[in-house]
């Protein structure tokens, strides 16, 4: 089985380490978009060391922190499903209140027209807010 994380993730990287990646995805409709995916192919959070998963929970909530603060969203949705890609990795998704699915997940049908929340600069931005 190929691994589409383990192969090559696609996004803007925001943030890397030796054991992690923090990446800006091309989602359409949602700007701001991000995923925190573990560079071992590993599908569960149990599959890491306690102190391995402080590591990777830290960098969810540092790229939570770092949308709130850039685009001031609604709520930020944070999912790790693994169903398709059973790589371990983190979804974290700046909502707003006119978003096409608000208040459903993004994942089911559309309610209505979503507003566009992007902007050119936003990668910058949030590697600003994520600076260490």
């Amino acid at each position: 089985m190929t691994c589409e994380l383990c192969q090559s993730p696609k996004g803007d990287t925001l943030y890397q380490d030796d054991k992690l990646q923090v990446l800006l995805v091309d989602e359409a409709g949602y700007p701001g978009f991000c995923r925190v995916i573990w560079k071992t192919h590993v599908a569960e959070m149990t599959d890491l060391a306690p102190a391995d998963r402080a590591h990777l929970m830290d960098w969810v909530y540092r790229t939570e922190s770092a949308l709130r603060a850039v685009m001031r969203p609604a709520k930020i949705n944070l999912a790790s499903l693994g169903n398709m890609v059973p790589h371990l990795h983190w979804h974290v998704i700046p909502r707003f209140a006119d978003d096409a699915h608000f208040p459903s997940p993004i994942w089911a049908a559309p309610r209505r027209e979503g507003a566009d929340h992007g902007r050119a600069d936003l990668a910058a931005q949030l590697r600003a807010a994520l600076a260490v």
